[in-house]
């Protein structure tokens, strides 16, 4: 992306439909390509298809077009929580550092968009039911596309450490301070979840305190992202204000 000089940094961006699936437009789209940022996932889709076997031929179609560095963001605990998701990308992650194509790789936690998607899906529910002792610790996108691109070079880095948000909290914690931003009077019950998945997220294997790295706050996050709370109340004639 360049700056043509008159605050228009589109000006020179030129768009390439290709698809991961099929193989279809990945060497014309990595022409005189010297850096790849692959982003491209399928978390509610077919990860196994997307994230493993499309980055594989990306990665085939990067090698033979000489890409000097694959540039790849991934998840902290893929490694250590038995989730297929996780586990595909594990897969995709392993297949880029085996890969000959140079390369960087980016671990980070859960972004704050993610955690806000998943508690807008029972927003409206009378009572929530949530696994409140998972450990999360969520941080802006922005703050990790940041420390990605000052990566996006023609040197690759290699792994680097990874970035993780502000500070580490419970599911349930992160759900009352959504709650209270947005004036939702609902019940949130404990949701005891077993399984392999449920005890590492407890575990904390989905955090890296001692990369704290991000500034930005979930409750900072909420504030940007819904503004003041209004809540109507009434004066003494019992008109609303």
């Amino acid at each position: 992306m360049c700056d043509d000089g008159d605050g228009d940094s589109t000006a020179d961006v030129e768009w390439v439909e290709l698809d991961l699936l099929e193989s279809d437009g990945i060497e014309t789209a990595l022409q005189d390509i010297d850096v790849v940022v692959h982003a491209a996932t399928a978390p509610t889709g077919d990860s196994e298809a997307v994230d493993v076997e499309g980055t594989e031929r990306l990665l085939d179609a990067a090698d033979q077009a000489g890409v000097s560095n694959f540039v790849y963001p991934s998840i902290v605990g893929i490694d250590e929580i038995p989730f297929s998701y996780y586990e595909h990308k594990l897969a995709a992650e392993r297949a880029v550092e085996q890969s000959d194509v140079p390369h960087t790789v980016l671990r980070a936690t859960q972004f704050h968009s993610f955690i806000d998607e998943l508690l807008g899906m029972i927003a409206t529910s009378p009572v929530w039911p949530l696994p409140t002792t998972f450990q999360i610790q969520p941080v802006a996108a922005e703050e990790v596309a940041d420390a990605l691109v000052e990566h996006v070079t023609p040197e690759a880095s290699g792994r680097l450490d990874p970035f993780g948000g502000p500070v580490v909290r419970s599911l349930g914690e992160l759900a009352r301070a959504y709650r209270e931003k947005r004036d939702l009077r609902r019940a949130i019950l404990r949701l005891p979840l077993p399984g392999g998945m449920a005890k590492a997220f407890r575990a904390g294997h989905a955090t890296c305190p001692d990369r704290a790295l991000g500034s930005v706050t979930w409750e900072a996050w909420l504030e940007e992202r819904y503004g003041a709370t209004e809540v109507a109340t009434s004066n003494p004639t019992g008109s609303a204000i």
